[in-house]
């Protein structure tokens, strides 16, 4: 890498981590991202452009706002952080191409959606719509290579030069993509539904796997949702056993060690029953694993099978 290059992409993904900080608190709340100026929550003053230096004005701060003291989350220095080594490891993976602006936008938007599940279970529309668009301008100029760029060149002759054609299979790439991963979620969303009568996935999660697909194409977006699915049930098993170990413990004060485990399982299955796990975190967290390494697992998992 560039080191010149390298330092001012890092310096660039810090300042878009400090406006995705502003992302991730106003959209939610339906409030525009560019006025007012950034404000402390606690006292509602505006802050100065010396203390919105991003990463540096938290540590000098030491997370505190400077006039109310009142304590600012280390959410906005990690997003800060995970953004600007976000974008490096793409400028480090695709080098000085449009390929590193693709995946930086594509990070920034999943990185954005990631954080406002977490915090919200909500996956605004304004990171998800656009971005979807996006994927889909971004394969004409930085090919997707997915299905039909693979198969399509053997059956259909378009009456375009080859390079032509080929930016065309790629945007026929990205819209299958974004097809197979909206209709996936939206699929099991609703056969939740009818099996258990109340909802499991909401649109949200639908429009993030039509951006995902978008951006990586149908093969990337299968293995994400499959790794993002046994993610997400690991999680599920691990929080229904600490709530079950957590419960038995407290009814073993005034119940018999084997009564104690079946009421813990009643109400560890109860309170898992009931719990909204924010399934766009595993979806979003796997979108990058599988930007970065989705291509060499199925290559050492084909090895398998071919």
């Amino acid at each position: 890498m560039d080191p010149v290059y390298a330092t001012s992409i890092f310096v660039l993904g810090l300042a878009f981590g400090s406006f995705l900080n502003v992302c991730i608190y106003r959209l939610p709340l339906g409030l525009s991202v560019v006025s007012p100026r950034s404000a402390c929550p606690a006292c509602k003053r505006p802050i100065g452009l010396y203390d919105n230096v991003p990463v540096l004005s938290w540590l000098i701060l030491r997370g505190r706002c400077r006039h109310c003291k009142a304590r600012i989350s280390p959410r906005y220095l990690a997003i800060e952080l995970l953004t600007a080594f976000l974008f490096l490891g793409c400028y480090a993976y695709f080098g000085f191409t449009l390929a590193t602006l693709k995946y930086c936008v594509f990070g920034f938007l999943l990185l954005g959606l990631i954080f406002t599940d977490v915090e919200t279970k909500l996956l605004p529309d304004k990171l998800t719509l656009p971005g979807l668009a996006l994927g889909m301008v971004f394969s004409l100029a930085v090919p997707v290579r997915d299905v039909a760029s693979q198969f399509l060149p053997g059956v259909v002759n378009l009456p375009f030069s080859d390079a032509i054609a080929g930016h065309l299979f790629s945007f026929v790439d990205s819209l299958l993509g974004a097809a197979v991963g909206a209709s996936f979620i939206y699929g099991a969303g609703a056969a939740y539904l009818r099996w258990r009568g109340t909802e499991g996935m909401g649109f949200g999660d639908v429009k993030l796997m039509a951006m995902v697909g978008a951006f990586l194409g149908m093969k990337l977006t299968i293995l994400t949702i499959f790794a993002a699915s046994l993610a997400g049930s690991f999680c599920g098993l691990g929080t229904v056993l600490i709530v079950w170990i957590k419960r038995t413990h407290r009814f073993r004060r005034r119940l018999a060690s084997l009564q104690a485990r079946r009421r813990g399982w009643q109400s560890a299955q109860i309170v898992y029953r009931h719990y909204q796990m924010p399934f766009g975190v595993f979806l979003g967290t796997m979108a990058l694993m599988a930007l970065f390494f989705g291509d060499q697992f199925l290559n050492w998992y084909g090895r398998f099978w071919w």
